[in-house]
Protein backbone atom coordinates (compact mmCIF):
# COMPACT_ATOMS: atom_id res chain seq x y z
CA UNK A 1 0.00 0.00 0.00
CA UNK A 2 1.75 3.21 -1.56
CA UNK A 3 0.90 6.58 0.60
CA UNK A 4 1.78 9.62 -1.48
CA UNK A 5 3.75 12.95 0.22
CA UNK A 6 1.04 14.76 0.31
CA UNK A 7 -0.73 12.61 2.26
CA UNK A 8 1.56 10.88 4.47
CA UNK A 9 2.48 15.00 5.71
CA UNK A 10 -1.30 15.73 6.43
CA UNK A 11 -1.79 13.38 8.45
CA UNK A 12 1.42 13.51 10.21
CA UNK A 13 0.41 16.75 11.07
CA UNK A 14 -2.78 16.34 12.38
CA UNK A 15 -1.40 13.61 14.75
CA UNK A 16 1.29 16.04 15.94
CA UNK A 17 -1.75 17.58 17.22
CA UNK A 18 -3.32 14.61 18.55
CA UNK A 19 -0.13 13.29 20.11
CA UNK A 20 -0.04 16.69 21.90
CA UNK A 21 -3.48 17.00 22.94
CA UNK A 22 -2.79 13.28 24.24
CA UNK A 23 -0.23 14.21 26.62
CA UNK A 24 -1.93 17.11 28.58
CA UNK A 25 -1.84 15.86 31.96
CA UNK A 26 -6.05 16.44 32.13
CA UNK A 27 -6.01 13.34 29.80
CA UNK A 28 -4.64 11.08 33.07
CA UNK A 29 -6.65 12.73 34.97
CA UNK A 30 -10.09 11.80 33.27
CA UNK A 31 -9.08 8.21 33.15
CA UNK A 32 -8.96 8.23 36.92
CA UNK A 33 -12.29 9.92 37.00
CA UNK A 34 -14.08 7.49 34.54
CA UNK A 35 -12.71 4.70 36.14
CA UNK A 36 -13.49 5.93 39.82
CA UNK A 37 -17.39 5.90 38.70
CA UNK A 38 -17.32 2.76 36.68
CA UNK A 39 -16.17 0.91 39.86
CA UNK A 40 -19.56 3.32 41.54
CA UNK A 41 -17.31 5.26 43.33
CA UNK A 42 -17.53 8.97 41.29
CA UNK A 43 -15.81 11.90 41.99
CA UNK A 44 -18.63 13.96 40.33
CA UNK A 45 -20.78 13.59 36.86
CA UNK A 46 -18.87 13.13 33.65
CA UNK A 47 -20.05 14.61 30.43
CA UNK A 48 -19.69 12.67 26.80
CA UNK A 49 -21.24 13.62 24.08
CA UNK A 50 -21.65 11.07 20.71
CA UNK A 51 -23.65 10.32 17.28
CA UNK A 52 -22.87 13.84 16.14
CA UNK A 53 -24.61 15.20 12.51
CA UNK A 54 -21.32 15.94 11.81
CA UNK A 55 -23.15 16.57 7.94
CA UNK A 56 -24.36 19.88 9.60
CA UNK A 57 -20.62 21.22 10.64
CA UNK A 58 -19.80 23.43 7.94
CA UNK A 59 -15.79 24.17 8.75
CA UNK A 60 -12.57 24.23 7.59
CA UNK A 61 -11.37 22.18 10.49
CA UNK A 62 -13.38 19.28 9.10
CA UNK A 63 -12.42 19.54 5.23
CA UNK A 64 -10.77 16.82 4.23
CA UNK A 65 -7.34 17.40 1.85
CA UNK A 66 -5.90 13.80 1.48
CA UNK A 67 -6.39 12.30 -2.22
CA UNK A 68 -6.39 8.73 -1.01
CA UNK A 69 -9.84 7.11 0.26
CA UNK A 70 -7.75 4.78 2.65
CA UNK A 71 -6.24 8.27 3.98
CA UNK A 72 -9.39 10.15 3.83
CA UNK A 73 -10.82 7.76 6.44
CA UNK A 74 -8.36 7.92 8.76
CA UNK A 75 -8.20 11.56 7.99
CA UNK A 76 -11.88 12.15 9.18
CA UNK A 77 -11.66 10.60 12.16
CA UNK A 78 -8.84 12.95 13.06
CA UNK A 79 -10.38 15.75 12.58
CA UNK A 80 -14.02 14.86 14.00
CA UNK A 81 -11.49 13.87 17.15
CA UNK A 82 -9.75 17.25 17.29
CA UNK A 83 -12.66 19.69 16.51
CA UNK A 84 -14.71 17.56 19.41
CA UNK A 85 -11.55 18.54 21.97
CA UNK A 86 -11.43 22.09 20.73
CA UNK A 87 -15.19 22.90 20.95
CA UNK A 88 -17.35 20.51 22.93
CA UNK A 89 -14.88 17.92 24.78
CA UNK A 90 -17.25 17.67 28.22
CA UNK A 91 -15.25 14.71 29.70
CA UNK A 92 -13.64 13.58 26.58
CA UNK A 93 -10.22 11.20 27.28
CA UNK A 94 -7.47 11.58 24.04
CA UNK A 95 -5.82 8.71 23.91
CA UNK A 96 -1.73 8.74 22.92
CA UNK A 97 -1.97 5.98 19.93
CA UNK A 98 -3.90 5.30 16.66
CA UNK A 99 -6.30 2.35 16.46
CA UNK A 100 -5.34 0.31 13.33
CA UNK A 101 -8.63 -1.84 12.96
CA UNK A 102 -8.47 -5.20 12.30
CA UNK A 103 -10.05 -6.79 8.92
CA UNK A 104 -12.83 -8.63 10.43
CA UNK A 105 -16.18 -9.50 8.21
CA UNK A 106 -19.81 -11.68 8.88
CA UNK A 107 -21.74 -13.04 6.49
CA UNK A 108 -24.91 -12.17 8.65
CA UNK A 109 -27.86 -13.37 9.80
CA UNK A 110 -29.01 -14.49 6.17
CA UNK A 111 -31.66 -11.89 6.06
CA UNK A 112 -31.32 -8.89 3.90
CA UNK A 113 -33.67 -5.52 5.36
CA UNK A 114 -36.26 -4.60 2.70
CA UNK A 115 -36.82 -1.40 3.63
CA UNK A 116 -38.35 2.18 1.93
CA UNK A 117 -36.54 5.18 3.25
CA UNK A 118 -37.30 9.22 2.84
CA UNK A 119 -35.28 11.98 4.14
CA UNK A 120 -35.68 15.46 4.55
CA UNK A 121 -31.95 16.37 4.79
CA UNK A 122 -29.89 13.62 2.11
CA UNK A 123 -26.74 14.35 4.57
CA UNK A 124 -28.21 12.99 7.29
CA UNK A 125 -28.32 9.39 8.77
CA UNK A 126 -31.67 10.20 10.41
CA UNK A 127 -34.08 8.70 8.50
CA UNK A 128 -38.08 7.52 7.85
CA UNK A 129 -38.21 4.08 7.33
CA UNK A 130 -41.24 1.48 6.44
CA UNK A 131 -39.66 -2.41 6.57
CA UNK A 132 -41.23 -4.89 4.55
CA UNK A 133 -42.18 -8.15 6.42
CA UNK A 134 -39.65 -11.16 5.87
CA UNK A 135 -40.53 -13.31 8.33
CA UNK A 136 -44.28 -13.87 9.73
CA UNK A 137 -44.23 -17.67 11.26
CA UNK A 138 -42.93 -20.37 12.59
CA UNK A 139 -41.35 -21.90 9.27
CA UNK A 140 -39.73 -18.27 8.33
CA UNK A 141 -37.84 -18.66 11.55
CA UNK A 142 -35.58 -20.89 9.52
CA UNK A 143 -34.54 -17.81 7.40
CA UNK A 144 -31.95 -16.84 10.54
CA UNK A 145 -28.67 -18.14 9.49
CA UNK A 146 -25.15 -18.65 11.53
CA UNK A 147 -23.12 -15.38 10.66
CA UNK A 148 -19.44 -17.15 9.00
CA UNK A 149 -16.90 -14.50 10.60
CA UNK A 150 -13.99 -14.26 8.58
CA UNK A 151 -10.32 -12.55 8.92
CA UNK A 152 -8.44 -11.12 6.29
CA UNK A 153 -4.88 -11.09 8.19
CA UNK A 154 -3.31 -10.02 4.71
CA UNK A 155 -5.39 -6.78 4.74
CA UNK A 156 -5.04 -6.11 8.71
CA UNK A 157 -1.57 -6.23 8.16
CA UNK A 158 -1.27 -4.27 5.32
CA UNK A 159 -3.02 -1.57 6.72
CA UNK A 160 -1.20 -1.67 9.71
CA UNK A 161 2.09 -1.51 8.46
CA UNK A 162 0.86 1.92 5.82
CA UNK A 163 -0.28 3.18 8.79
CA UNK A 164 2.82 1.95 11.34
CA UNK A 165 4.85 4.10 8.11
CA UNK A 166 2.79 7.01 8.16
CA UNK A 167 3.03 7.67 12.25
CA UNK A 168 6.24 6.60 12.51
CA UNK A 169 8.25 8.57 15.24
CA UNK A 170 4.53 10.21 15.62
CA UNK A 171 2.39 8.25 17.21
CA UNK A 172 2.18 4.48 18.46
CA UNK A 173 -0.11 2.52 16.15
CA UNK A 174 -2.17 -0.50 17.78
CA UNK A 175 -4.07 -3.23 16.04
CA UNK A 176 -7.73 -2.87 17.44
CA UNK A 177 -10.23 -6.08 16.90
CA UNK A 178 -13.81 -6.06 18.34
CA UNK A 179 -14.23 -4.73 21.26
CA UNK A 180 -17.82 -5.94 21.90
CA UNK A 181 -20.96 -6.37 20.07
CA UNK A 182 -24.25 -3.88 20.14
CA UNK A 183 -26.50 -6.79 21.30
CA UNK A 184 -29.92 -5.53 20.48
CA UNK A 185 -31.65 -8.46 18.60
CA UNK A 186 -35.14 -7.15 19.06
CA UNK A 187 -33.68 -4.00 17.19
CA UNK A 188 -33.11 -6.68 13.78
CA UNK A 189 -36.40 -8.73 14.59
CA UNK A 190 -38.50 -6.03 14.12
CA UNK A 191 -36.86 -4.73 10.93
CA UNK A 192 -38.00 -8.19 9.51
CA UNK A 193 -41.49 -9.02 11.53
CA UNK A 194 -42.78 -5.54 11.39
CA UNK A 195 -42.81 -3.81 14.83
CA UNK A 196 -46.81 -4.14 15.36
CA UNK A 197 -46.75 -7.17 14.37
CA UNK A 198 -44.04 -8.68 16.63
CA UNK A 199 -45.83 -6.75 19.80
CA UNK A 200 -48.95 -8.28 19.12
CA UNK A 201 -47.79 -12.00 18.51
CA UNK A 202 -46.37 -11.88 21.83
CA UNK A 203 -50.16 -11.83 23.27
CA UNK A 204 -51.66 -14.04 20.53
CA UNK A 205 -49.04 -16.32 19.17
CA UNK A 206 -46.09 -16.82 21.99
CA UNK A 207 -44.46 -19.71 20.99
CA UNK A 208 -43.38 -18.30 17.51
CA UNK A 209 -42.37 -15.39 19.22
CA UNK A 210 -39.52 -17.50 21.30
CA UNK A 211 -38.47 -20.10 18.71
CA UNK A 212 -37.94 -16.42 16.85
CA UNK A 213 -35.98 -14.58 19.35
CA UNK A 214 -34.50 -18.08 20.51
CA UNK A 215 -33.25 -18.60 17.11
CA UNK A 216 -31.30 -15.06 16.21
CA UNK A 217 -29.70 -14.88 19.95
CA UNK A 218 -28.65 -18.74 19.48
CA UNK A 219 -27.02 -17.50 15.76
CA UNK A 220 -25.59 -14.20 17.79
CA UNK A 221 -23.55 -16.72 20.16
CA UNK A 222 -22.31 -18.53 17.66
CA UNK A 223 -21.24 -15.65 15.99
CA UNK A 224 -19.47 -14.81 19.05
CA UNK A 225 -17.74 -17.93 19.61
CA UNK A 226 -16.19 -17.29 16.19
CA UNK A 227 -14.78 -13.99 17.39
CA UNK A 228 -13.45 -15.52 20.45
CA UNK A 229 -11.71 -18.45 18.66
CA UNK A 230 -10.46 -16.76 16.32
CA UNK A 231 -8.93 -13.84 18.66
CA UNK A 232 -10.34 -11.36 17.10
CA UNK A 233 -11.81 -9.58 20.25
CA UNK A 234 -10.03 -7.01 22.07
CA UNK A 235 -10.43 -5.21 25.39
CA UNK A 236 -12.74 -2.55 26.17
CA UNK A 237 -11.93 -1.60 29.72
CA UNK A 238 -10.86 2.05 27.56
CA UNK A 239 -11.45 4.83 25.71
CA UNK A 240 -14.52 2.70 24.18
CA UNK A 241 -18.00 3.26 23.73
CA UNK A 242 -19.65 0.97 26.06
CA UNK A 243 -23.54 0.28 24.81
CA UNK A 244 -25.52 3.54 24.78
CA UNK A 245 -23.14 5.10 27.16
CA UNK A 246 -19.47 6.78 27.56
CA UNK A 247 -16.24 4.94 28.29
CA UNK A 248 -15.58 1.58 29.67
CA UNK A 249 -12.73 2.82 31.46
CA UNK A 250 -12.34 0.35 34.31
CA UNK A 251 -9.81 -1.41 36.37
CA UNK A 252 -12.17 -4.47 37.12
CA UNK A 253 -10.91 -5.74 34.06
CA UNK A 254 -9.80 -7.96 32.21
CA UNK A 255 -10.74 -10.17 34.23
CA UNK A 256 -7.89 -12.53 36.43
CA UNK A 257 -5.76 -14.94 34.63
CA UNK A 258 -6.25 -12.31 31.64
CA UNK A 259 -3.94 -13.60 28.33
CA UNK A 260 -3.11 -10.57 25.90
CA UNK A 261 -2.86 -12.95 23.36
CA UNK A 262 -6.13 -14.44 23.52
CA UNK A 263 -8.96 -11.68 24.77
CA UNK A 264 -11.98 -13.86 26.19
CA UNK A 265 -15.77 -12.33 26.51
CA UNK A 266 -14.84 -12.37 30.29
CA UNK A 267 -12.53 -9.97 29.90
CA UNK A 268 -15.00 -7.41 28.28
CA UNK A 269 -18.29 -5.32 29.11
CA UNK A 270 -20.97 -6.32 27.53
CA UNK A 271 -24.73 -4.79 26.74
CA UNK A 272 -27.85 -5.18 25.85
CA UNK A 273 -31.23 -3.74 25.13
CA UNK A 274 -34.66 -4.20 23.62
CA UNK A 275 -35.87 -0.79 22.67
CA UNK A 276 -39.70 -1.47 21.66
CA UNK A 277 -40.21 -2.96 24.71
CA UNK A 278 -40.89 0.46 26.28
CA UNK A 279 -44.41 -0.03 27.24
CA UNK A 280 -44.51 -3.60 27.48
CA UNK A 281 -45.16 -4.81 31.08
CA UNK A 282 -42.01 -6.10 32.96
CA UNK A 283 -43.38 -9.38 32.91
CA UNK A 284 -43.25 -9.60 29.37
CA UNK A 285 -40.15 -8.09 29.15
CA UNK A 286 -38.77 -10.51 31.11
CA UNK A 287 -40.19 -13.32 29.05
CA UNK A 288 -39.69 -12.33 25.49
CA UNK A 289 -36.62 -10.16 25.81
CA UNK A 290 -33.98 -9.95 29.27
CA UNK A 291 -34.17 -13.75 29.68
CA UNK A 292 -32.42 -14.36 26.03
CA UNK A 293 -30.46 -11.12 26.34
CA UNK A 294 -29.23 -12.58 30.00
CA UNK A 295 -27.65 -15.87 28.26
CA UNK A 296 -25.53 -13.10 26.31
CA UNK A 297 -24.61 -11.25 29.24
CA UNK A 298 -23.58 -13.81 31.54
CA UNK A 299 -20.55 -14.10 29.04
CA UNK A 300 -18.99 -10.73 30.13
CA UNK A 301 -17.36 -9.44 32.89
CA UNK A 302 -19.53 -5.99 33.60
CA UNK A 303 -22.67 -5.40 31.65
CA UNK A 304 -24.62 -2.40 30.31
CA UNK A 305 -27.84 -2.17 30.28
CA UNK A 306 -30.80 -0.53 28.11
CA UNK A 307 -30.99 2.68 25.30
CA UNK A 308 -34.16 4.95 25.08
CA UNK A 309 -36.69 2.69 26.67
CA UNK A 310 -37.31 3.86 30.18
CA UNK A 311 -36.44 1.54 32.52
CA UNK A 312 -38.13 2.98 36.05
CA UNK A 313 -40.82 -0.07 35.87
CA UNK A 314 -38.32 -2.65 34.85
CA UNK A 315 -35.78 -2.32 38.01
CA UNK A 316 -36.97 -5.46 39.61
CA UNK A 317 -35.69 -7.71 36.93
CA UNK A 318 -32.67 -6.10 36.16
CA UNK A 319 -31.62 -7.65 38.66
CA UNK A 320 -31.33 -10.66 37.25
CA UNK A 321 -28.44 -9.48 34.98
CA UNK A 322 -25.43 -10.88 36.08
CA UNK A 323 -22.33 -8.45 37.12
CA UNK A 324 -25.19 -5.29 35.63
CA UNK A 325 -23.19 -2.11 36.09
CA UNK A 326 -24.51 0.90 34.07
CA UNK A 327 -28.12 1.19 33.10
CA UNK A 328 -29.46 3.77 30.58
CA UNK A 329 -31.71 6.54 31.68
CA UNK A 330 -33.44 7.79 29.26
CA UNK A 331 -35.03 11.14 28.62
CA UNK A 332 -38.47 9.19 29.26
CA UNK A 333 -37.74 7.57 32.52
CA UNK A 334 -38.54 8.71 35.94
CA UNK A 335 -35.42 9.81 37.55
CA UNK A 336 -37.06 9.94 40.83
CA UNK A 337 -38.30 6.11 40.71
CA UNK A 338 -34.82 5.25 39.67
CA UNK A 339 -32.84 6.93 42.84
CA UNK A 340 -35.23 5.31 45.07
CA UNK A 341 -34.63 2.05 43.81
CA UNK A 342 -31.52 1.73 42.80
CA UNK A 343 -29.56 4.75 43.43
CA UNK A 344 -26.27 3.79 44.17
CA UNK A 345 -26.30 0.03 42.92
CA UNK A 346 -25.71 1.12 39.20
CA UNK A 347 -24.20 4.07 36.71
CA UNK A 348 -26.90 6.10 36.00
CA UNK A 349 -26.26 6.96 31.93
CA UNK A 350 -28.26 9.67 31.87
CA UNK A 351 -29.50 11.25 28.34
CA UNK A 352 -30.61 14.64 28.59
CA UNK A 353 -33.34 15.34 25.47
CA UNK A 354 -31.54 16.30 22.57
CA UNK A 355 -34.85 17.68 21.32
CA UNK A 356 -33.99 21.17 22.65
CA UNK A 357 -31.12 20.97 20.01
CA UNK A 358 -33.33 20.93 17.20
CA UNK A 359 -36.04 23.79 18.21
CA UNK A 360 -36.26 26.89 16.01
CA UNK A 361 -34.54 28.91 19.03
CA UNK A 362 -32.02 27.73 20.78
CA UNK A 363 -32.71 28.00 24.90
CA UNK A 364 -30.11 27.35 26.52
CA UNK A 365 -31.69 27.89 29.87
CA UNK A 366 -34.21 25.06 29.35
CA UNK A 367 -31.12 23.05 29.31
CA UNK A 368 -29.60 23.87 32.36
CA UNK A 369 -33.12 23.94 33.55
CA UNK A 370 -33.10 20.15 32.55
CA UNK A 371 -29.94 19.22 34.12
CA UNK A 372 -30.58 21.26 37.04
CA UNK A 373 -33.40 19.27 37.88
CA UNK A 374 -32.53 15.82 37.05
CA UNK A 375 -28.85 16.04 38.70
CA UNK A 376 -30.35 17.33 41.83
CA UNK A 377 -32.41 13.90 42.35
CA UNK A 378 -29.47 11.97 41.38
CA UNK A 379 -27.36 13.82 43.77
CA UNK A 380 -24.62 11.65 45.11
CA UNK A 381 -25.38 8.85 42.62
CA UNK A 382 -22.51 7.53 39.64
CA UNK A 383 -23.81 9.42 37.14
CA UNK A 384 -22.57 9.95 33.30
CA UNK A 385 -24.31 12.49 31.27
CA UNK A 386 -24.60 10.94 27.77
CA UNK A 387 -25.57 13.68 24.85
CA UNK A 388 -26.44 11.19 21.90
CA UNK A 389 -29.49 10.74 19.17
CA UNK A 390 -28.72 14.20 17.68
CA UNK A 391 -31.23 14.54 14.76
CA UNK A 392 -30.07 18.43 13.98
CA UNK A 393 -28.82 21.17 15.92
CA UNK A 394 -30.50 23.28 12.83
CA UNK A 395 -26.41 23.95 11.09
CA UNK A 396 -25.82 25.99 14.52
CA UNK A 397 -23.42 23.19 16.25
CA UNK A 398 -22.33 26.26 18.33
CA UNK A 399 -25.45 24.95 20.30
CA UNK A 400 -23.78 21.97 20.81
CA UNK A 401 -20.53 24.20 22.25
CA UNK A 402 -22.56 25.90 24.44
CA UNK A 403 -24.63 22.53 25.55
CA UNK A 404 -21.51 20.90 26.89
CA UNK A 405 -19.74 24.08 28.43
CA UNK A 406 -23.40 23.43 30.26
CA UNK A 407 -23.38 20.38 31.04
CA UNK A 408 -19.67 20.38 32.68
CA UNK A 409 -20.54 23.33 34.70
CA UNK A 410 -23.82 22.02 35.87
CA UNK A 411 -21.45 18.49 36.69
CA UNK A 412 -19.09 20.46 38.45
CA UNK A 413 -21.84 21.77 40.78
CA UNK A 414 -23.15 18.49 41.89
CA UNK A 415 -19.47 17.04 42.54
Amino acid sequence: MNVNRHDRDILRRLAEKKAAVAAMPVQEERRQLWTALNRLDPVKPMVWLNEVPWNEVKSCELNLECSDLFCQSIEKKLRRELYQWDHMPGDMVVEPAIESPLAITDTGFGIEEDVESITLDPGSYVKSRHFKIQISDTDDVSKIKDPVVTHDVFKSEESFQAMAGIFKDVIPVRKAGLRGLWFAPWDYLIRWTGVEEALTDMALRPDYIHALISRLVEAYQKMLDQYESLCLLSLNNQNVRIGSGAYGYSDELPAKGFNPEQVKTGDLWGCATAQIFSEVSPEMHWEFAMQYEVRWMERFGLNYYGCCEPLHNKLEILKCVPRLRKISVSAWMDVNKAVREAGGKYVFSLKPNPAFLAEDTWRPDQVRKELETKLAVMRGCPVEIIMKDISTFRYEPERLWEWAKIASKTAEKYA
